[in-house]
């Protein structure tokens, strides 16, 4: 199957395409700065903006199905009207080219729980998607547990700098975190599941946690000292992001939207995509022993033992 994948260069996007590769698929990437993207062996590379109507979609030409996988959080204050334009825009270009099918990978949340203003968005950019002829597969998920994840790195370097630490209520919402593999496990198996078509499904690890379980458990894999989490009720999302942005290396364009989010309640309670693409899921602990790197279980034992190993910064701010 000939497929394109958007956001190519992305945390998901990057790993998606080399799996894609392997599941013996015909892949095309879509990338605005073809010279800063090392593809895989026998990928096909097009450059283009989604925002620039013009410049991308001969990238279509020949598509069976494409992944949207784009996010502009990072541009700034304006991203989700940015997402909505290259959302109708992409959407457009799919229809005129007789795309069959799409993938979106979408956010957890319940709407009648008023949504954050990010995830807002991203269930904007799954409406807009839906409304047009091709067959539109949403999986939402929350946090993705990774090495690049932008909120991951937010309950990293908090867990790492902060041996106390005042916060808001959210700390104690529920999320259901997954790790990167598993998402792209998923991403996979629903372009070979007839069952997935024009469908939205949930996805999550196998564990339901709190914010200030995630920070916790992440400090002491990582051969931490687990803060002290001490939540007050004055302390509202707004003014913890701008908080945020002093005490973590996350850019405050990506950190404030995420923050605001935390109020927000994502766990999976629509199951039936574990029938229809089994994904062997991983172990919260191992997803995050991953995303840190090879070092983080040798000082997760050393801190079981009670001889942790000095602290370091082992994982990128994407």
């Amino acid at each position: 199957m000939r497929v394109l994948v958007t956001g190519a260069t992305g945390f998901v996007g990057g790993r998606l395409v080399p799996a894609l590769v392997e599941a013996g698929h015909d892949i095309v990437a879509l990338v605005r700065d073809p010279d800063r993207y090392d593809a895989p062996e026998g990928v096909t590379v097009r450059s283009g903006d989604l925002l620039e109507p013009g410049s991308f979609e001969s990238a279509l030409d020949g598509v069976d199905a494409a992944y949207y996988l784009v996010h502009s959080m990072r541009a700034g204050r304006d991203y989700a009207e940015r997402d909505r334009r290259a959302a109708h825009n992409f959407a457009k270009a799919a229809d005129e080219h007789g795309v069959d099918r799409v993938v979106y990978l979408g956010g957890l949340g319940e709407e009648r729980d008023r949504l954050s203003e990010h995830l807002q968005s991203r269930r904007e950019v799954e409406y807009v998607l839906g409304n047009h002829d091709f067959d539109l597969t949403t999986l939402r998920a929350a946090v993705i547990i990774g090495e690049g994840s932008a909120s991951f790195e937010v309950v990293r370097q908090l867990g790492k700098r902060l041996p106390v630490m005042v916060t808001p209520k959210w700390v104690r919402t529920p999320c259901q975190p997954i790790a990167v593999d598993d998402v792209v496990a998923y991403l996979v198996g629903v372009l070979d599941s007839e069952a997935t078509r024009d469908d939205t499904f949930e996805i999550g690890g196998p564990e339901v946690l709190t914010y200030e379980d995630l920070i916790r458990r992440t400090a002491r894999i990582a051969g931490q000292r687990e803060p002290t989490v001490l939540p007050v009720p004055v302390l509202t999302p707004k003014l913890s992001a701008y908080w945020l942005g002093l005490v973590t290396e996350v850019p405050t364009s990506v950190a404030h939207p995420l923050i605001l989010g935390l109020k927000n309640s994502v766990v999976v309670t629509d199951h039936r995509i574990e029938e229809l693409v089994p994904v062997e899921l991983t172990p919260f602990d191992e997803a995050v022993r991953r995303a840190l790197g090879a070092d983080a279980a040798a000082d997760s034992s050393a801190e079981l033992e009670g001889e942790a190993a000095p602290p370091e910064d082992r994982a990128k701010v994407p």
